[in-house]
């Protein structure tokens, strides 16, 4: 481990909207932000083809374009933006330790969590492929769901967010198909009565996914194994989402920052501010309700306002 100490006065642990955004409004603020990208940079959306619900862009922009520019906008303020992800953190101390890459020390006055969360999947081959390609595979409905308007999909979850989402693509699609893997719901009695009484959403109960199907390109359907005939058969779909949760990135925290049951960071209602002074956080890490890249650029701004007040008090 390297002795050498960095002093900085604020670090943005993570990009994406919500550390880009906190990057900007801490550069405004002459704090002097470090930004370091972790092992995603710009976040989940990089993997987003199209993005066309993020305010001023009406004829939309693709997902590494907007992160692209939205890295030099903080970096045009003055933001560090570097290469590199957080691999241990003590907060114990007035002073906030977070070592990068195992080998860099810094000691930070405030610090800000913007290392968001990562959606699960379901593993296959086939599904990776299509969700690099950008080709009908998502995790996010209320992202993607408008490019399947008027076509038939498939959404993979057993839970109130899987019902939820299912519930909104019916909205917008022809037809939805649930496939729950088990014999039952894992969802509340009223998000279960509501996708049952959605007329355009089929269920298919202790139903396994077993291939995402394709032209190389985009996804042309889905074979699927009925668990209690033991038939496997394909289902035709233009779209694959998949709702059965999201991975908050915050391991690293959890002996110094309370975290809820599934690992989101708890914050004070109303703000950014963790249990620990000095230690703020922005975007989908604590954020398991909405995950939009327009919340977690609002929550970056509270992050970098929160820490500039922070700092101010301590003069």
């Amino acid at each position: 481990m390297s002795h050498t100490i960095e002093k900085i006065k604020c670090l943005i642990i993570g990009s994406g909207p919500a550390g880009y955004t906190a990057a900007i409004y801490a550069a405004r603020a002459n704090m002097n932000p470090v930004l370091y990208q972790g092992m995603q940079p710009g976040g989940q959306l990089t993997t987003t083809n199209e993005v066309e619900n993020w305010p001023g862009n009406p004829i939309g922009i693709t997902g590494p374009e907007m992160m692209v520019q939205l890295q030099e906008q903080a970096q045009r303020f003055g933001t560090d933006v570097r290469d590199g992800w957080a691999t241990k953190v003590d907060f114990s101390g007035d002073i906030h330790k977070v070592w990068i890459n195992d080998t860099i020390e810094l000691h930070c006055e405030t610090v800000i969590i913007s290392t968001g969360a990562s959606a699960k999947y379901l593993g296959l081959a086939s599904e990776q492929h299509y969700l690099q390609m950008g080709g009908g595979v998502s995790a996010c409905a209320v992202c993607d769901g408008f490019f399947y308007r008027n076509q038939e999909v498939v959404i993979v979850g057993a839970g109130d967010s899987a019902c939820e989402e299912a519930h909104y693509l019916s909205k917008l699609c022809k037809k939805v198909t649930m496939l729950v893997r088990s014999e039952k719901f894992r969802a509340s009695k009223i998000m279960e009565e509501r996708v049952r009484k959605t007329e355009n959403i089929t269920i298919l109960l202790n139903h396994d996914t077993l291939r995402v199907l394709g032209d190389e390109q985009v996804v042309t359907g889905v074979e699927v194994l009925n668990k209690t005939t033991e038939e496997t058969y394909e289902i035709p779909v233009t779209g694959f989402f998949v709702a059965i949760g999201h991975k908050p990135n915050t391991d690293i925290f959890k002996d110094y920052i309370t975290l809820d049951e599934t690992g989101y960071i708890v914050s004070v209602p109303g703000t950014s501010r963790t249990n620990v002074a000095g230690v703020f956080v922005a975007g989908d890490a604590a954020d398991h309700v909405y995950r939009q890249a327009i919340t977690a650029a609002g929550t970056g701004c509270m992050a970098a306002l929160d820490a500039e007040r922070y700092l101010a008090s301590r003069e």
